[in-house]
């Protein structure tokens, strides 16, 4: 049973978060092999103020 963790900034919508969890429920069908019922997404959404790349959170980033 294939979990695949997966942790982005907020800020999608739920349609596109919708898309991410097909995409990669079908991309581990198609590599693995493994069954459709078997595939579990986990999203994690992180406030744009606790995700940070090079010292600066994508909050400050924004604001720049």
């Amino acid at each position: 049973m294939p979990i695949i963790d997966v942790t982005i900034a907020e800020g999608r919508t739920p349609e596109q978060l919708r898309a991410l969890i097909s995409a990669l429920t079908h991309a581990a069908m198609d590599s693995i092999q493994a069954p459709q019922s078997s595939v579990r997404v986990i999203l994690r959404e992180v406030p744009r103020t606790h995700f940070a790349a090079g010292d600066q959170t994508l909050a400050e980033r924004d604001a720049t």
